[in-house]
């Protein structure tokens, strides 16, 4: 085997994919990341085979390629632009003398460097340890007491068994605490529901200038970096529009091609915001040439976590970058679709607020709902919401409920819960004629 170097800057970047090598721009992003985690690179190879070789991931002449090249660099650590498997990683480990890394890898690294927070080290901590639980390797033999004979007989557990065991109770620990934060923050989101406060989800491509945005706005001082991933760590604060309606205006973290099912899954409490929200504002670097590939990279994450359906206004960002002049387009009801705007310069920022205030002038509904005897949680959360005016006990021993609720709050109350909108019906109308015989 091979001793890990304590820095592991030195890199080699190789740029493989499953269907061939990757394009130019795939691999510009793949070196920004290599350099955001602080690598140094010094030299790139580039794999054009379409099919991956199942022990290599590359061909055996590229793996003598890379040989040659981690010698003649001093390379400590080679980085893969595609996933690989657990034994590809070894198997590439022992060829090559030195470290191997894949993408995920390598993402799960820029995060760990970049949490600050407690939650975001609780959710990087968790991603990294689903991560390494499929890659133990068996490094223990030596250890092994498990082969009969005098002085070899043992408790019957591999160092590799008990490795696995601790990473387990370690990752049930971080789930435990973790849904304490989720706790709170549903508890934050419920709080604010009740006093009919917007959320709105700031969300887009990593370093699309999210966090530019967000101190324009809010003047929270968030940490501003040109690299990938720059801030981690969720914030909230409350804007007040020109209207003077008070919103919320939830941060994310960046989104980027290809993001490690491990993040998604560490940090889903934290992209809840997004699902959640009342109004996602779709951050877009209006200066990159691929960024409708963008737009469709963080659309397709939003689908994965259910905030497909919440309404969005694109928001293309970086304008001072095109010389062009900040403008607002609206869709067929007159509700603003699109903002460009320079979050770094201000300029556009005004149209953005503007169109924020159309679009969350809340329309409050009154509506009518019943419910079955078995159905008393819903009823409880309801009160709990303030969102019940009036309550009749029905024969059958359920409840019909009178709710006034704004128009958002109640559909997407109606989604969380998996409720039929059928089920609401208006108030009735009181006629003339029925007015004269209560009179």
């Amino acid at each position: 085997m091979f001793e890990r170097p304590q820095s592991g800057e030195r890199a080699i970047l190789v740029h493989a994919g499953p269907g061939g090598a990757p394009d130019d721009s795939e691999r510009s992003e793949f070196g920004e990341l290599a350099r955001s985690a602080g690598a140094i690179i010094v030299d790139e190879v580039v794999s054009a085979r379409k099919r991956p070789e199942p022990r290599f991931f590359i061909g055996k002449g590229k793996v003598e390629e890379l040989r040659s090249s981690v010698e003649a660099n001093d390379a400590e650590l080679v980085i893969f632009g595609a996933p690989l498997s657990p034994s590809q990683e070894r198997n590439l480990e022992r060829e090559l003398k030195c470290r191997v890394l894949d993408r995920a890898g390598l993402i799960l690294d820029i995060f760990a460097q970049r949490a600050r927070s407690f939650e975001g080290k609780l959710q990087v901590e968790l991603a990294q340890l689903r991560h390494l639980s499929t890659r133990l390797v068996r490094g223990w033999t030596h250890l092994e007491r498990q082969k009969g004979g005098i002085g070899l007989r043992g408790p019957g557990e591999t160092q590799l068994e008990t490795d696995r065991r601790l990473l387990g109770r370690r990752i049930r620990q971080l789930n435990a605490r973790l849904e304490q934060v989720d706790a709170r923050r549903t508890m934050n989101r419920r709080n604010r529901v009740r006093a009919e406060v917007p959320t709105v989800a700031l969300v887009g491509y990593t370093n699309a200038g999210k966090s530019t945005l967000f101190n324009a706005l809010t003047d929270a001082g968030v940490y501003v970096q040109d690299q990938l991933f720059a801030t981690l760590d969720p914030t909230v604060r409350r804007v007040e529009l020109p209207d003077g309606i008070d919103i919320v205006l939830a941060d994310t973290v960046g989104f980027i091609r290809d993001l490690p099912h491990e993040l998604i899954a560490a940090f889903r409490s934290t992209l809840q915001e997004a699902r959640e929200a009342d109004l996602i504002l779709h951050l877009i670097d209006a200066s990159d040439p691929n960024r409708w590939q963008r737009v469709r990279q963080v659309n397709s994450v939003l689908k994965q976590l259910d905030a497909d359906r919440v309404p969005q206004i694109r928001v293309y960002n970086k304008i001072d970058l095109l010389d062009r002049s900040p403008r607002l387009t609206s869709n067929r009801d007159g509700e603003g679709r699109a903002v460009w705007l320079s979050a770094a310069t201000g300029e556009g920022i005004r149209l953005l607020l503007e169109a924020l205030s159309d679009r969350l002038r809340r329309k409050t509904l009154h509506r009518l709902i019943h419910l079955q005897p078995s159905q008393g949680r819903l009823r409880a959360r309801l009160f709990e919401l303030g969102a019940v005016l009036n309550e009749q006990i029905d024969e059958d021993g359920g409840w019909t409920l009178e709710l006034e609720m704004a128009e958002q709050d109640l559909k997407r109350f109606m989604k969380r819960e998996n409720i039929d909108p059928e089920l609401l019906e208006p108030l009735p109308v009181i006629t003339s004629a029925a007015t004269a015989n209560l009179k």
